[in-house]
């Protein structure tokens, strides 16, 4: 069964579900196998790096889906910024109709992707990020609680009460994000107000994931219990997999306390993707990771994923919620 929602209707999809941008997973494999399985894909462009190879990867994707899929964009606060213009030229050029943006403000840009007819859904971590991505002119945001992989921001209000907050203020669509990963996590998202859910690590856990078998089989042996969070001192949060780099690292800020600097972390955090990723080098470093590994058990086609999403909501809905009705 379809659902038909204000997110579905804006990005032209079947399903509301999307794949969030993910370092290192989001490449034209992934995001054409999510989009052609009726949800949107999204390749992840800093992963990329530079216009040509962005380039190259959204005609790669063209040939394997005829459905719509985005590209995900993140304004890092960095010394070496990438070619932010060239990017945003490469996507328009390119003929992608969504955008994902992430990490700071991206006001700069949105002109440039409004003239061209792009819709643009922006990552925010809270409330007040959400109503100053509307107000910049967002269609969309994708809210993202505590729970979630990566950065949750450094309110740490997880989504039972985030989304509803996000529901009560915001006029746009949203999306959840954080703890999403089968069919009741999308009829709780949509009862709490969101228009459908973004899913990351879930993503992973998948027979397309064009990632080593170490990362999907690590997901499913991991449990809820099994994420950690690092860069606190620093005020740049992130949830990651725990393994032997990410416990040293918390040994470090320990010692540190109040003294920590990024530089007496960066052997476990800078440039390990490519090797914990491409290399299944699970102790490389720290790879972000949500809670929701704990209700990951298999590795399904993305078709397979999200037609059981779909079937699971339908089935919630319609019996076990209609259930509870009084005569």
């Amino acid at each position: 069964m379809p659902v038909k929602t204000r997110i579905t209707e804006m990005f032209g999809i079947q399903h509301p579900i999307i794949q969030g941008g993910m370092h290192y997973v989001g490449f034209a494999e992934m995001a054409a196998a999510v989009s052609n399985a009726g949800g949107l894909g999204i390749i992840t462009g800093l992963t990329q790096g530079t216009p040509e190879k962005l380039a190259n990867e959204i005609a790669r994707c063209k040939d394997m889906t005829d459905k719509p899929f985005g590209v995900n964009l993140t304004f890092l606060p960095t010394v070496n910024a990438p070619d932010y213009p060239g990017l945003v030229r490469t996507i328009i050029e390119g003929g992608v109709k969504i955008v994902e943006t992430a990490g700071n403000n991206p006001a700069q840009v949105l002109p440039f992707f409004k003239d061209a007819g792009i819709k643009v859904i922006h990552k925010c971590t809270s409330v007040r990020h959400s109503l100053k991505a509307q107000s910049i002119g967002c269609d969309a945001v994708s809210v993202d609680g505590f729970e979630c992989g990566g950065h949750p921001g450094e309110d740490d209000i997880p989504n039972m009460i985030l989304l509803p907050r996000a529901a009560d203020e915001l006029e746009i669509p949203f999306v959840a994000s954080g703890g999403m990963a089968d069919g009741r996590s999308l009829v709780a998202a949509l009862a709490m107000g969101a228009d459908g859910m973004n899913m990351g690590t879930r993503f992973i856990a998948t027979k397309e994931a064009p990632v080593h078998e170490n990362v999907k089989a690590a997901i499913v042996a991991a449990s809820e219990l099994d994420t950690r969070l690092v860069m606190r001192p620093l005020r740049n949060t992130e949830r990651v997999m725990t393994n032997d780099a990410v416990e040293e690292l918390l040994k470090i800020e320990k010692e540190k306390g109040a003294d920590l600097k990024f530089e007496d972390i960066i052997e476990q955090v800078a440039g390990v993707y490519p090797r914990i990723m491409t290399e299944g080098d699970m102790d490389a470093g720290a790879w972000s990771c949500g809670m929701v590994a704990g209700l990951i058990n298999d590795i399904p086609t993305c078709q397979e994923l999200i037609d059981n999403i779909m079937a699971e909501a339908d089935a919630i809905i319609t019996q076990r919620l209609a259930g509870f009705q009084a005569a």
